[in-house]
């Protein structure tokens, strides 16, 4: 990269240098020389993501005074990682992190499998289930029996259909949230909504801010644009967000965007409380930035005794600042592809005005479907159904994987539809290569990264329960035993075809 995006205080980086020192440590090992200590470690946040790629570090005499070390090395140490192609420099401009060149993002494990190698192939790459029957039945046959009239228009509607906008206010209207329908519109599912946002905001080279990790399918919609992406590090486990992290960012980087994953985020499960959404809104808002608050999994609440927060919208009550998006396809059927957006009226009328010269809508019989689950309680009962398989399968999935991978370390989600795993120590890349060769498809860790980070990491979705489960468990176990052993070659067993 030719500079740096955010940066990193000497604190901090000391403080996430210090609490890794125990979990990395090996007992009967020779002690390395203290600069390849600090070298190792700084890499190994770089590529869990705890430290994004393109931060720019601090000076080497204060990262010297806040790690008691002296600056020869520090200076030991970046130069190690200038070698190794994990630090940049530039006279005048500092150090930042990197990733070494011909470490391609790893292409595969997001994009659906053929329908003709489900026999033969468990799929983990999609966080996504069947459709809750008979609610899409119905809900079809609902939306046929209501079409006729709008058979006779044009059958464009660039805002949505008015009965499904007047729907999605009102229900945002009874979760405490006042909304009118001129508030709402209605896209091509979630990705469409996100779409047309940045295409309104953030024009090529302008900076959005996102979390890290992150929805990968988001991340490479928003590169296709030509955005500069700014990643911001969560913080450990399912505590999610460091607002501290969050605010200096947005200080630092003045980012156009922000995009977050507020509710079950998307890969780790994390959900954000009332105080870290407060201070979300209240970070954007003084950075002017414009706060995309992506709630397709806020619906999934998994173990009932979840108290789920207010909506990140909840925070900025003038409109100015947050931008909500919405879909049916997490909570209901990924087949059905209707989502929305709900903003300012302003921001509405100028999203509307675009499509013009986008898609002109969304297809009325998906929209009439959706309302027709809303207004008669299907939506609901179909919702219900959902959350009941996802919490099955989310059991069965972590049982096995505890069986047969016991050094993974993860940290179970109470709602969502993915489980992030750290892979005792092996490349998440190579997992999910070799992963195919025995059987099981599985999306790596720098899928949801910024430029390569979370190479030790996988996400598992909750897509397979029961027998399928332990199957899936056990050839993700044969696959980190070939990646363990080195012997991920042509020498894999070839996948069993498994019959649920």
């Amino acid at each position: 990269m030719a500079q740096w995006t955010s940066a990193v205080g000497a604190a901090q980086l000391a403080r996430l240098i210090t609490s890794q020192q125990g979990r990395s440590a090996t007992s009967g090992t020779r002690k390395p020389p203290a600069y390849r200590s600090l070298a190792d470690g700084i890499r190994l946040l770089v590529l869990e993501g705890r430290v994004p790629v393109a931060a720019r570090l601090p000076a080497e005499r204060e990262l010297a005074v806040a790690l008691t070390v002296s600056r020869t090395t520090v200076a030991a140490a970046y130069e190690a990682l200038r070698g190794e192609g994990f630090l940049e420099s530039r006279r005048g401009a500092g150090s930042w992190t990197a990733v070494p060149a011909g470490n391609p993002l790893p292409a595969r494990g997001l994009e659906p499998l053929p329908p003709e190698s489900l026999g033969s192939m468990i799929d983990l790459g999609c966080a996504a289930l069947p459709a809750p029957e008979p609610w899409l039945t119905k809900a079809v046959q609902g939306a046929l029996e209501e079409l006729p009239p709008y058979a006779h228009t044009h059958g464009d509607y660039p805002a949505g259909l008015p009965a499904l906008r007047r729907m999605l206010a009102d229900r945002y209207t009874e979760r405490g949230i006042p909304t009118m329908p001129e508030q709402i519109m209605v896209t091509t599912g979630a990705m469409g909504a996100i779409d047309a946002i940045c295409s309104l905001f953030a024009g090529r080279g302008e900076r959005i801010a996102v979390e890290s990790p992150s929805y990968a399918n988001i991340l490479q919609l928003m590169r296709a644009a030509g955005v500069r992406l700014v990643p911001v590090a969560m913080a450990a486990g399912l505590s999610g967000w460091d607002m501290d992290v969050w605010r200096q960012v947005l200080r630092d980087s003045a980012p156009r965007l922000a995009y977050v994953v507020a509710d079950f985020h998307n890969p780790t499960g994390a959900l954000a409380s009332d105080e870290q959404r407060r201070a979300m809104v209240e970070a954007a808002r003084s950075a002017g930035t414009v706060l995309v608050a992506d709630e397709t999994m806020a619906e999934l609440r998994l173990d009932p005794d979840v108290e789920m927060p207010r909506p990140v919208c909840a925070f900025d009550p003038a409109g100015s600042t947050v931008v909500t998006v919405g879909s049916a396809s997490k909570a209901f059927w990924a087949g059905m592809r209707i989502g929305w957006v709900r903003a300012a009226p302003d921001v509405i009328r100028s999203l509307v005005a675009a499509r013009a010269y986008a898609d002109l809508g969304t297809p009325v019989l998906e929209q009439l479907a959706v309302n027709w689950l809303m207004r008669t309680g299907g939506w609901e009962e179909a919702v219900g159904i959902r959350r009941d398989q996802a919490r099955e399968n989310r059991d069965a999935l972590v049982a096995a994987v505890r069986r047969e991978l016991p050094d993974w370390e993860f940290q179970v989600p109470r709602g969502g539809l993915t489980l992030w795993a750290r892979a005792g120590g092996l490349s998440g890349s190579r997992l999910a290569e070799v992963g195919e060769r025995v059987g099981v498809r599985v999306p790596s860790g720098p899928r949801f990264g910024v430029d390569g980070a979370f190479e030790g990491y996988v996400r598992l979705p909750f897509t397979v329960g029961g027998p399928v489960a332990e199957e899936a468990a056990s050839r993700l176990a044969a696959a980190a035993r070939l990646v363990g052993t080195g012997a991920g070659g042509s020498g894999a067993e070839p996948p069993r075809t498994f019959v649920a």
